[in-house]
């Protein structure tokens, strides 16, 4: 029953992933953004030998590194945009799931939001408050710098963020594991969970 359960979400995955085409991923107009998120490596296959899986929900796609979510090569990586960055990075409309296929349970984080400033990431949990929370902490926000380029020709700026390093934040672990249905300890706090990369594109202003 699980091999199918999780035959079925990496499908759904991996098929999500196949609707990015070329021009999608490559052609940049104002206003919009993405994130690239990438599992450490080790966190793919530890959340598998338990029965998890994560994959994303709504905007965001995921596909799978390496040889598979088991292999301690495997990672995941997930492609969200980005859909404001006034009140911090927001990512409305896509959720990270993490999804356990020994009892079907899951805990969804819902519209993430990256503050680099204040180094954390929040996110909505329905199975939790339904509240936004602090789930991730950026371990290296204040080396985390911008790198800012200007297309002469379109006249679009682009501002990215490279290596921001995410981990779970002080109490999620124990939410996670909890709401999961795994044992104890099963997600520490503080464990390494992804490195992201963000990159927003703008008018540049006129001199």
């Amino acid at each position: 029953m699980r091999k199918r359960t999780l035959a079925t979400v990496l499908a759904a995955a991996a098929l999500l992933a196949t609707t990015i085409t070329p021009a999608q991923a490559t052609v940049a107009k104002p206003g919009q953004g993405m994130t690239h998120l990438k599992t450490v490596s080790g966190l793919a296959s530890t959340l598998e030998g338990v029965g998890v899986v994560l994959y994303s929900q709504g905007g965001a796609t995921s596909a799978v590194m390496g040889d598979s979510l088991a292999a301690a090569n495997g990672q995941v990586v997930i492609h969200v945009p980005i859909t404001g960055a006034k009140a911090g990075v927001a990512h409305v409309g896509s959720t990270l799931v993490f999804f356990n296929t020994t009892n079907n349970k899951l805990v969804q984080l819902q519209n993430p939001v990256i503050n680099l400033a204040n180094g954390v990431v929040t996110a909505t949990i329905p199975q939790g408050t339904g509240a936004p929370v602090t789930v991730l902490t950026i371990t290296n926000a204040t080396s985390v710098k911008s790198k800012v380029t200007t297309d002469r020709k379109t006249k679009i700026k682009t501002t990215a963020y490279t290596g921001a390093q995410l981990a779970i934040a002080p109490g999620v672990g124990p939410v996670l594991s909890s709401l999961l249905g795994l044992p104890a300890g099963t997600i520490p706090d503080g464990t390494a969970f992804a490195t992201a990369d963000l990159t927003l594109t703008a008018l540049a202003r006129k001199a």
